[in-house]
């Protein structure tokens, strides 16, 4: 009635057009509104132009933070209308009914972090901090983050995390110092919840770099990926808390990934695949969960966990190459792709598809790690160790870091260097005892120094979590080992230690 839209305690200023659009979308947000129900509504029966229903679609975007690209307020359902998908609550306030918008899940403002260093000169670093985050966080899929000019408006107050959310319309505020002394740099990083005020998570990190640049990069992208998993997980806490009995698809695909960051068991992959499926029901064109079905089919078929391998790989293939069709140019996109190329013995394009993706993120994890696995694969654990070790460093607190330290722990294996290898190898069994390729790498490192006893219980553990991997030519045969240069390694290293240890040929 009074014709207003605020946003926090601001009243911001729109077209009378414009405003009625967004009411009416908002007002029947249960069904796609067709052009001419706009026309009808809207604009009382007149005829007018598309161009002109599209610039006031795109005016109520703006004015509510969305835009056309990533509609996740207001979708356009190409042939059928638009609709208003955004989550929505009406209350009783003064008598009458306001509709209030609630924050995306996944929203969050980087605050300017605060330089603590004498030098008022490495303000400049603190800044480049707080833009290069911005950045990063806006990659993970179905974020939305405040614009830097935005939350630098808040550079040098004193903030109510509760305020500033409400005022921006966020659920997460990130805060942050930098020291700087010498080569020695130190950030303090805090995650608090909007709504509540409580901190859901802190860290410290430290670096010794000389070059400023460097150190930038390592502090920026260790942070931002930590966030990553950190966000997703209260996310899909919070999701399936608050919407069990209603999710839409974005909800479902963001729990999917909570799932996907547990650590690696059939039992959450399965979960994390049937919240997938359940998306693409829900919506049939989500990339999204197509990805998350994709990357869940050739993770279980890289670790040996499909039930039907042909299919799912028929599956994922067909998934993939339907986000590709899209035209969207996702690093999770090629990472999966990069692993079924990997699973399919066509190293050559694993790697390729690996390096795509982190040519499109600087902190896609997984394709660190397995382009260090393909170039193991390859017969290159020397070159495979860099990328390996940048995974780990990227993402210390990682739920699936088991994986990381068996890869790193077998490249050393083949490199001869056994005692650092039964190190890491263990470190990922105590990680994640599930992973019977682990066990199996433990026994062949055991048998090769000679602890044969030893050696026999892990390999005993490794057929009795995988029965068919009872001899080395079964290992031999294993998708995506294929390359006789990796084959030669392992010969003269772990099937060796493997032989010792009790492991038939045949």
């Amino acid at each position: 009635d009074r014709r207003e839209l605020w946003r926090g305690a601001a009243l911001l200023s729109m077209e009378p057009q414009v405003f009625d659009l967004l009411v009416f979308l908002v007002g029947n947000r249960d069904r796609v509104v067709s052009k001419d129900d706009l026309l009808a509504s809207v604009w009382g029966g007149r005829i007018v132009s598309e161009s002109t229903v599209a610039s006031r679609i795109n005016a109520a975007r703006r004015a509510i933070g969305d835009n056309g690209e990533q509609q996740r307020l207001i979708r356009t359902i190409i042939g059928r209308g638009v609709r208003f998908v955004g989550t929505v609550r009406e209350r009783q306030g003064a008598g009458q009914p306001v509709t209030a918008f609630i924050a995306p899940w996944l929203s969050i403002v980087v605050l300017p972090f605060t330089n603590l260093s004498d030098d008022p000169q490495q303000e400049y670093f603190a800044d480049g901090i707080t833009d290069d985050l911005t950045t990063d966080l806006s990659r993970i899929s179905g974020s939305f983050v405040i614009a830097r000019n935005t939350a630098f408006t808040y550079k040098g107050q004193s903030v109510d995390v509760k305020q500033i959310g409400y005022e921006l319309g966020v659920r997460y505020v990130l805060e942050g110092s930098v020291r700087r002394a010498g080569e020695w740099v130190r950030m303090n990083v805090q995650l608090t919840d909007a709504e509540s005020g409580a901190h859901l998570w802190a860290d410290r990190f430290d670096t010794d770099h000389a070059d400023l640049v460097a150190a930038q990069d390592e502090i920026t992208g260790r942070l931002a990926r930590t966030l990553d998993v950190e966000l997703v997980r209260d996310v899909g806490r919070r999701i399936a808390d608050e919407k069990a009995a209603d999710p839409d698809a974005r909800d479902l695909v963001m729990r999917g990934r909570a799932l996907r960051f547990r650590p690696a068991s059939v039992a959450n992959r399965e979960q994390a695949l049937r919240v997938f499926e359940r998306a693409l029901e829900i919506d049939p064109r989500s990339s999204d969960a197509k990805i998350g079905i994709a990357s869940t089919l050739v993770t279980n078929l890289a670790d040996g966990w499909s039930s039907l391998p042909q299919e799912d790989e028929v599956r994922a293939e067909q998934l993939l190459l339907e986000v590709l069709e899209t035209g969207l140019n996702s690093a999770s996109a090629h990472t999966a792709g990069g692993i079924l190329r990997r699973v399919q013995n066509r190293l050559w394009e694993a790697k390729m598809e690996f390096e795509a993706a982190i040519t499109l993120d600087r902190n896609e994890t997984g394709a660190f790690y397995h382009l260090g696995v393909t170039l193991m694969l390859l017969g290159q654990p020397e070159a495979a160790i860099p990328h390996i070790e940048k995974a780990i460093r990227l993402n210390p607190h990682d739920p699936n870091s088991a994986s990381r330290y068996w890869a790193l722990g077998l490249c050393c294996l083949l490199l001869g260097d056994i005692d650092r290898a039964l190190d890491l190898i263990s470190k990922a069994r105590a990680q994640n005892p599930r992973l019977w390729y682990v066990h199996l790498d433990l026994a062949g490192a055991l048998g090769l120094r000679g602890d044969l006893e030893e050696a026999r219980k892990a390999l005993a553990k490794a057929i009795e979590l995988k029965p068919e991997m009872n001899s080395l030519d079964r290992l031999r045969a294993y998708p995506g080992g294929g390359n006789p240069k990796f084959g030669a390694l392992c010969e003269n290293t772990v099937n060796l230690g493997l032989r010792r240890a009790g492991m038939p040929d045949e």
